[in-house]
């Protein structure tokens, strides 16, 4: 079977150790940026030296595993669980003992963690959530790059002067390094747009710290817990590109670098541009990366512990515009219609490249509104069109236009039925001086009361 591909990894540990060939790294700062062992990293660096990059792909790409289940066998095994084991989530067997009845009771030798996947990928079963870990003070990174926060303050920043907004904060954990812009909303692109900032002046960091949020990072719901799917945002999709590691804090003492930032802006920070006479975001900015930022790194920057740069080579221009944009997928109509966001996307004929009705392409939003449709990594030729008119809607709109002309209705006097409780005769009157038993005897013996003799 022939050669594959080189993935993603293969070819940033090729980046990697080219720049342990240049001498600007050392085989242990390499072995850190690959997230690998001391000792596989000099494997590695072997390989690299003596074959180059072909060398660092993985020698059994393109084959089977040879310790591989065969396809009927997983069938049966997942039959049996979903018949014998499966049920509500209180009754159903969990993995580990689910291969041990299937051992016992059926015969199929299977692996707990095995079997825990394959129950993941059918929905029938779902992971537990663990125990809350004991918190400790953690120690700061030790290069430059290895992790950076980023966070968002609102704040009346500009006082009464100007609208109130909100400051997105990117702090590097091993320098106390900032970055920093004022704008309206913590939206997706202000997000965006900070980080590919801090990717133009630094390069690509390994982590970014964030919260647990929408925007960055969010749990995963009842359905995709059932899958086995963890949950992507379109932050999450744009620095999983570039490589980066989303960590979401569970609670605002975990990135406490960020947070306490933020107490420092507020006070300095809303003082000076006040003193500036400052009175929008944009001028804010324009003061921010002039002279605020560059004094504020100057005053509270410190030397990392270590004096190795673990930013990687940001990418060029035009790679940055197709990886900060938005991307959603939509299915193509009969008539060749894709409809993203109430507007209507007409596919042209395509040249060499068919896409069938009812097939799933990718709608992507650019920074200033460019629209683009791709399939298949092709970009697809497109007209907007204008929205169909509904049949409904003409038809309201007439009767809207036509008067309405009310209409009286003389209103008939309502009889009751012969059945009904009022045709029955009224009940005698008990006396007032009557016994209990009389109060509480039958309607017969009310109507001829006895008398002595």
């Amino acid at each position: 079977m022939g050669r594959t591909e080189m993935s993603k990894r293969e070819l940033a540990r090729v980046e990697v150790l080219s720049r342990v060939r240049s001498e600007e790294l050392r085989v242990v700062d390499a072995g850190r940026l690959m997230q690998v062992s001391y000792r596989q990293a000099k494997r590695l660096w072997k390989r690299y030296r003596e074959e180059g990059a072909a060398g660092l792909q993985h020698r059994s790409a393109g084959r089977s595993s040879n310790h591989g289940h065969a396809k009927k066998f997983r069938q049966k095994v997942l039959g049996l669980v979903r018949e014998k084991y499966g049920g509500a989530v209180g009754e159903r067997f969990g993995p580990t003992l689910a291969a041990e009845h299937l051992a016992a009771e059926d015969g199929l030798q299977v692996d707990a963690e095995t079997l825990r996947r394959w129950m993941l990928a059918e929905g029938l079963w779902s992971r537990e959530r663990k125990r809350r870990r004991h918190r400790r003070r953690r120690d700061r990174k030790e290069h430059f790059g290895e992790m950076v926060q980023m966070d968002g303050s609102f704040h009346a920043w500009l006082e009464e002067r100007g609208p109130e907004g909100c400051l997105i904060d990117m702090v590097d954990d091993a320098s106390n390094k900032t970055w920093a812009r004022l704008g309206e909303q913590e939206t997706i692109w202000a997000v965006a747009d900070a980080l590919r900032a801090w990717i133009e002046g630094y390069g690509v960091p390994l982590a970014l710290y964030v919260d647990w949020k929408n925007l960055y990072k969010r749990p995963a719901n009842a359905g995709e817990r059932l899958r086995g799917e963890e949950p992507v945002t379109q932050f999450g999709r744009m620095c999983a590109k570039l490589g980066i590691t989303l960590i979401a804090a569970n609670s605002p003492q975990a990135k406490g670098r960020v947070e306490r930032q933020h107490g420092t802006h507020q006070d300095r920070l809303v003082k000076k541009l006040r003193r500036r006479g400052i009175h929008s975001h944009e001028a804010a900015n324009v003061y921010l990366e002039r002279e605020y930022l560059p004094e504020h790194n100057q005053r509270f920057g410190r030397c990392a512990a270590r004096p190795e740069d673990y930013h990687r080579k940001a990418p060029c221009a035009a790679e940055l515009d197709r990886i900060f944009r938005l991307e959603s997928t939509r299915t193509v109509s009969d008539d060749w219609v894709v409809r993203y966001d109430n507007r209507f996307f007409q596919l042209e004929p395509q040249s060499g490249h068919i896409v069938p009705a009812r097939s799933k392409v990718w709608v992507c939003e650019g920074r200033y509104g460019r629209m683009s449709i791709e399939s298949g990594g092709r970009a697809l030729r497109w007209r907007e069109i204008a929205a169909p008119v509904q049949p409904q809607g003409l038809e309201t709109a007439a009767r809207k236009a036509t008067p309405r002309v009310p209409i009286s209705v003389k209103k008939r006097k309502w009889t009751p039925p012969p059945s009904h409780p009022w045709h029955e005769p009224p009940r005698p009157k008990v006396p007032k001086r009557a016994s209990k038993w009389a109060a509480t005897a039958p309607r017969s013996s009310l109507a001829w009361p006895c008398t002595s003799p």
